[in-house]
């Protein structure tokens, strides 16, 4: 392909939604470079999926492999962009970028604002999915995993979560906090197989029969509830040590109670369903206890990160209201609220666009759909190949180890050495000073 008639994209984050738009584009014939906070590509697909489900993990990574293979793909990883980012977004413009989209995931973490939140003990799930999957700076973080847990939540996030507590830590026991009802849990059965064996049926019934009149008030079959969760059963892998989990449904966090610092209690509030804007909410009745606990896990979701110079409301990026291009009625825009206007090269894509949307698959598609968008507006304008060669000493002159798409390849087949050295199905360095001391002292970009 000639380098004189090709479009030139810059894809902001290489998680499955950057990965696969990434290779939209450059399938179409534009030229794309895509930058990446992590060394490692992969995002959500590497160091959000659990360790042990390698076969899909592995999936991913050959995919992922196939579309860096492009020829019109060029990676940079380890290193950050954004307003205080190694290269703005102005930067990227100035290489000669004529689209720039962004799909950084939702890397904010989600709070509720409650009393006790910066106690030690409390957490969010991402940081700790991050630590047990060994992403930097991450895998080097200290918890303090107790023996009594409290996961707020009632998704696969929390059953993943509640997975590696009752197989890896060995807790004692582990409750779910759930703010409605058992009918509405949010994991699937598969993720539920994982972890049932470990449930105590003889509670489970007992909520059940707790939570009753409150489901009865809304006419909510309690059986809904009951088929959502032992639906698993048949299908439940072998138990795992003593762990005792359960559920507490219809229960919402007040806050946290501690000594000296560190967490000792959960105080919780009993709530009721109500009928509101034609579904169902949770509101509390007053009704308030504790419960004893070492360590409280929130699941409830991420967010956007404001720090990264975008226009944001909330937990998102602000989205243009009437877009240009949209797709499948979603609108891949970003909109500046002061200027009432979309910003018109700049789109996103992924949890970027829709903050813990979906898993890797929702991702995928959405990742696509974002360059699909891209690519009509990229037609109202003249093809301008951005210099490649000035994107590359643009990089080299950053101060940090840049990592090229050569750089994974080795990285990858110095790992799997490692792992059959060890005896491993699996090895991965857990600091970026070990990834890239095991590349090479030198990098070249």
């Amino acid at each position: 392909m000639s380098e004189t008639n090709a479009y030139g994209v810059a894809v902001v984050g290489a998680g499955p939604s950057g990965i696969f738009g990434a290779r939209e584009l450059a399938t179409r014939g534009a030229r794309v470079v895509i930058f990446n906070r992590d060394i490692k590509p992969g995002g959500l697909a590497e160091y959000g999926v659990y360790p042990n489900k390698r076969k899909m993990k592995e999936g991913f990574r050959k995919q992922f492999r196939q579309a860096l293979a492009n020829e019109n793909v060029t990676y940079y990883g380890n290193l950050k962009v954004g307003a205080q980012g190694d290269l703005t977004l102005d930067d990227l413009r100035a290489l000669g970028f004529q689209a720039i989209l962004v799909t950084v995931g939702a890397q904010g973490t989600k709070w509720l604002g409650l009393p006790g939140e910066q106690l030690e003990g409390v957490y969010h799930a991402k940081d700790l999915v991050y630590f047990y999957n060994k992403l930097p700076p991450f895998s080097g973080e200290k918890f303090r995993l107790g023996r009594r847990y409290a996961i707020i939540g009632a998704g696969n996030v929390m059953l993943d979560i509640a997975y590696y507590l009752i197989h890896e830590v060995k807790a004692d026991e582990v409750v779910a906090v759930v703010r409605r009802g058992p009918g509405e849990v949010n994991f699937t059965k598969e993720e539920m197989t994982r972890t049932i064996a470990n449930l105590d049926l003889e509670a489970f019934e007992s909520e059940l029969k707790r939570v009753l009149p409150a489901l009865q008030a809304v006419n909510q079959d309690p059986e809904l509830g009951r088929h959502k969760v032992l639906d698993a059963l048949p299908r439940a892998e072998p138990k795992s040590g003593n762990t005792r989990f359960r559920f507490e449904f219809l229960t919402s966090p007040i806050q946290m109670l501690g000594e000296n610092g560190a967490l000792t209690q959960l105080e919780v509030e009993d709530n009721i369903l109500v009928a509101r804007d034609g579904s169902l909410k949770s509101r509390g009745i007053g009704n308030k206890r504790t419960l004893d606990v070492d360590t409280v896990i929130f699941a409830i979701g991420d967010r956007i990160d404001d720090s990264f110079g975008l226009p944001s409301d909330t937990n998102e990026f602000i989205k243009s209201p009437s877009p240009r291009y949209p797709m499948e009625g979603n609108s891949y825009e970003v909109f500046d609220p002061k200027a009432n206007a979309p910003i018109p090269d700049v789109f996103i894509g992924g949890w970027a666009r829709k903050a813990s949307e979906g898993l890797v698959g929702v991702a995928r598609k959405d990742g696509t759909n974002a360059s699909k968008a891209v690519w009509q507006y990229l037609q109202t304008l003249q093809p301008t190949t951005p210099n490649l060669e000035a994107v590359s000493e643009k990089v080299k002159s950053l101060d940090r180890q840049v990592v090229t798409k050569e750089d994974i390849q080795k990285l990858e087949a110095i790992e799997a050495a490692e792992a059959q050295k060890r005896g491993l199905e699996e090895f991965k360095f857990a600091t970026n000073e070990e990834m890239l001391q095991a590349i090479g002292a030198t990098i070249t970009a």
